[in-house]
């Protein structure tokens, strides 16, 4: 992949500035989950040992090219500060003033990007502005690599660009995982629907050798097939679409993996009476909740065979027990073969990131992505504004 990262950068007494995803969860004015803020960490480290200034540029929420106070960036500083332990000094808008007064251990936080409008137009007026505050520019946003926005986009036209550790670590994992993977490849998509998930099914089918289909999908897909599926949320006007790509798969030589047990219940909430029953054995007045041991089986055999594995959606209502359970046990099964070497594993998407959290096995994972449209753009196949600007 052509794109240079921070060793190719000559950074010494440069004035690095770098695009950062620190869109972090906050709650009375507090922020309460770090991981992205930790997750910059390496980059900022690395630019300051090679002997760079480091000015970090970030959005916060969605103020749609206007100030909202409550979303200033100076509220996300102290946290900042104190995960990476070095001097944070917030420049609210008059930019350049504070970059001429940097000294060399600070770090400089820039005001929310997107409270100027030129930021999500992709304005190279705007971008021109950030690039004249720097000698080198590093994206380090993932997350923020399928908009074509003046920091992602339009300003590394203008500067000497690479990727941050980050980013670059999450394009290696991505490519390894779809790019140029070991073979069997499997992958796993869940989730609700299957029209959100069109063109990431259709791109899986051409690239992995066996795809697991679960949750709300996997019943519009049993339905296809002429099963009844009583009260479960299902598509049934995507019956066609779903049998083109079983078409595609079988033509492609993919194995689509479908419940070969299913769990179900009459009330969707916590602790309710269910039954593991056959697909084509769902009562009319129940809801398919979660697939059942003989799937979880069989997809754990797939696995032990398999050498790369991609994950995106869970097998079934993970947020209620007991309908979280084809999710842990497949999850935990590929933590395992994971942590003995014998499977590379990458997943993405937050009710993934969630899910594997719950069945304790995230930490064993290859790689984990916080990036949630990002992630699933690049599973689909597109180009990334944000990634090929960096390769141009």
């Amino acid at each position: 992949m052509a794109w240079k990262t921070l060793d190719d950068m000559d950074l010494d007494g440069k004035r690095v500035l770098v695009r950062v995803d620190i869109n972090v969860p906050m709650e009375n004015g507090k922020v309460t989950d770090i991981t992205r803020i930790a997750r910059i960490a390496q980059t900022v480290y690395d630019i300051q040992d090679a002997g760079g200034k480091v000015i970090l540029m970030a959005h916060y929420g969605r103020p749609k090219g206007k100030v909202v106070e409550e979303m200033s960036l100076i509220h996300i500083a102290p946290a900042v500060a104190n995960e990476l332990g070095v001097p944070i000094t917030f420049a609210d808008s008059d930019y350049r003033d504070a970059v001429k007064e940097m000294q060399n251990d600070e770090v400089l936080l820039l005001e929310n990007l997107r409270f100027n409008p030129g930021e999500e137009a992709n304005d190279m007026g705007f971008a021109k502005r950030l690039a004249s505050l720097c000698d080198v520019y590093v994206n380090d946003a993932f997350s923020a690599a399928h908009r074509a926005h003046a920091s992602t986009h339009a300003i590394a036209t203008l500067r000497p660009s690479c990727a941050g550790r980050l980013m670059a670590q999450e394009l290696s994992a991505l490519e390894a995982a779809l790019g140029t993977p070991k073979r069997p490849v499997v992958a796993v998509v869940g989730g609700a629907k299957v029209s959100t998930k069109l063109d990431l099914l259709g791109n899986l089918v051409g690239k992995v050798d066996h795809l697991v289909i679960g949750g709300g999908m996997a019943n519009t897909f049993l339905a296809a097939q002429g099963i009844n599926v009583g009260q479960s949320l299902c598509e049934h006007d995507l019956a066609d679409t779903a049998r083109e790509i079983l078409s595609k798969a079988e033509a492609a030589g993919c194995e689509i993996i479908l419940p070969r047990d299913i769990v179900v219940a009459r009330k969707f909430k916590a602790g309710a009476d269910s039954e593991t029953v056959a697909p084509d054995a769902c009562p009319a007045d129940a809801m398919i909740l979660d697939a059942g041991p003989a799937t979880v089986a069989y997809i754990k055999e797939v696995l032990e065979n398999a050498k790369t594995l991609i994950w995106n959606g869970p097998l079934g209502a993970f947020e209620i027990e007991p309908f979280n359970a084809a999710t842990n046990a497949a999850a935990k099964v590929a933590a395992k073969l994971t942590n003995s070497g014998k499977l590379i594993s990458v997943a993405g998407g937050g009710d993934t990131v969630a899910a594997l959290n719950q069945a304790d096995a995230a930490d064993k994972f290859t790689y984990i992505s916080t990036a949630g449209g990002a992630f699933l753009e690049w599973m689909e196949g597109k180009e990334l504004p944000g990634i090929a600007a960096l390769q141009n």
